[in-house]
């Protein structure tokens, strides 16, 4: 019997718990929109990048794309929970921070954003403050998954759906992946529908658009995923996927889908060992990439992972400089030509941001 068939079917008995969760989150929402909980502004632009539901919908690559276009413009600092670390409170990123100490994909942005302020806290409410006096000349503050943590109101909200999983489509955990009501779509003032294929149609797109229910003003955009070259882990060597190539496919990622679809499009065979999301590598987990990198029948072969894999690799040093490990890095692009308007949306919040602070 299919794994996801029985995967699925244990997920709908858990119905009755999707149902009070459900009601959880609608009576905490119902509870900060009557202002029975306060939520606290501050007087500089805050940019929130977050889903409602849990699992991949691509909030890295939009972060990135988001310092890309402005870091030459403005100070822009991230933060974020860092989720999996194994420190509390506030922690700011510096020479000597370790994946371990800030989460993975703050780490990523760290090692590639080398003039962009990285720190994370749970708290956002406390983090910014920490953050502004840590580094007093952020002009800009992105939120990394902050749709929920409702205490702070961000100026500005960037909401990602995924194009194969669209939270109209979707249920309350446990039964569904909604961590947040499909109402709280509202508080969005942009939705992009990540990962979408390249060749989407202008029919689809609209019919997407049609069934989301956005409301005037909020705008709909539509993302895909565009790879860029390998590059080794080592040595920062970029190569080419090749027919001929036996590829080992290491993932610790919510969704490896997408990457294993890329691969297996422009290589010979590949194998693959998935952990679950920020999943945290041991020593048992080198030697069996060693064993299994090993069994590949092709002269020609290596090992890929993800940017964020990369970064919960390295602490293995010396360990793994004999395998060819290669990073497969990706990055947001924007369809239907709408790249200039999104960023013409947030350039103008962003310049004529009203500085005043506000709570509610």
């Amino acid at each position: 019997m299919n794994s996801n068939f029985l995967f699925r079917s244990f997920r709908i008995i858990l119905f009755p718990f999707s149902l009070l969760y459900g009601g959880i989150i609608l009576l905490r929402n119902w509870l900060y929109d009557i202002k029975f909980f306060k939520s606290v502004s501050f007087n500089l632009p805050i940019i929130n990048v977050g889903n409602l539901s849990v699992g991949g919908t691509g909030k890295s690559p939009m972060v990135a794309f988001l310092i890309y276009q402005f870091q030459d413009k403005y100070k822009i600092s991230i933060l974020s929970r860092g989720y999996r670390r194994k420190t509390k409170g506030y922690v700011l990123a510096t020479a000597a921070t370790t994946a371990l100490e800030i989460g993975d994909e703050p780490y990523m942005f760290y090692k590639k954003f080398k003039h962009t302020g990285i720190a994370v806290c749970e708290d956002r409410v406390l983090g910014v403050p920490h953050l502004l006096q840590d580094l007093p000349e952020t002009r800009v503050i992105i939120l990394d998954d902050a749709f929920q943590h409702r205490a702070i109101r961000p100026s500005f909200q960037i909401l990602l759906t995924d194009y194969s999983d669209l939270y109209i489509h979707d249920f309350f955990l446990p039964t569904g992946n909604l961590r947040d009501q499909r109402s709280s779509v509202k508080r969005a003032d942009i939705v992009v529908v990540t990962k979408c294929p390249e060749d989407l149609t202008m029919v689809q797109k609209m019919e997407i658009e049609k069934s989301l229910g956005i409301r005037q003003p909020q705008k709909v955009f539509f993302t895909s995923i565009k790879y860029g070259a390998l590059k080794n882990m080592h040595t920062d060597a970029t190569i080419a996927l090749e027919e001929n190539m036996d590829v080992l496919l290491v993932t610790g990622i919510a969704n490896p889908k997408p990457i294993e679809l890329e691969i297996i499009s422009k290589v010979h065979s590949y194998e693959k060992m998935t952990f679950r999301d920020h999943h945290i590598f041991n020593i048992e987990d080198i030697r069996n990439m060693d064993k299994n990198f090993n069994r590949l029948s092709a002269e020609n072969k290596i090992i890929i992972t993800t940017e964020k894999d990369a970064m919960r690799l390295l602490k293995f040093g010396a360990t793994i400089t004999h395998l060819p490990i290669y990073i497969l890095p990706i990055k947001l692009q924007v369809l239907f030509n709408q790249e200039k308007e999104v960023l013409a949306i947030l350039e103008d919040h962003i310049r004529n941001f009203s500085t005043k602070t506000t709570t509610a």
